[in-house]
């Protein structure tokens, strides 16, 4: 399975590439500004970084032409969240901002992204924006939101979003 890292500048993308790695995915670290077709991908992660979406249409690269076209599943960490929650209709807005430890409660154990975890863990956070205002499938109360698949794919896993990325 290839899932590359798309690279939006983030502190954390080297750890997010070098876990899909040890979970056995073949993946890379590519610029935001590769074309899908370029990738081959079976799925992708969009990196964390520090641009701001605040009340901006700024892009992030190719990304939108990747959510639009694409039929693989896509995560999108961070700014990487914020940029599929306002692709799909939501607004960023800056927040208080959160830096340090943070404790998340999974209150969807079945979900595939989530299975395994345990109910409450400890997590690290550095971030400012946050997506509100819809889309459809957002919960303000959960760092995790889920959109459907756009064009032809399957439905599940469809693209997910996290503010706070993944650490090993």
């Amino acid at each position: 399975m290839r899932i590359p890292v798309i690279d939006n500048g983030g502190q954390w993308t080297h750890r997010e590439w070098r876990v899909l790695r040890e979970l056995g995915a073949e993946s890379e670290i590519v610029s935001n500004t590769t074309s899908f077709e370029e990738l081959h991908a079976d799925g992708i992660v969009l990196s964390g970084g520090a641009l701001s979406l605040e009340g901006t249409d700024t892009p992030l690269g190719k990304v939108a032409e990747w959510i639009d076209g694409a039929s693989v599943p896509i995560l999108g960490i961070c700014v990487g969240h914020q940029f599929l929650g306002r692709h799909f209709g939501g607004r960023v807005v800056r927040g208080a901002p959160e830096f340090g430890r943070v404790e998340i409660e999974i209150d969807r154990p079945d979900h595939p992204l989530l299975a395994g975890l345990p109910p409450k863990f400890q997590a690290w956070s550095s971030h400012n924006d946050h997506v509100v205002d819809g889309p459809a499938g957002l919960d303000r109360n959960r760092p995790l939101l889920e959109l459907p698949h756009p064009g032809d794919g399957p439905p599940e896993p469809g693209h997910l979003g996290r503010t706070v990325p993944p650490r090993g």
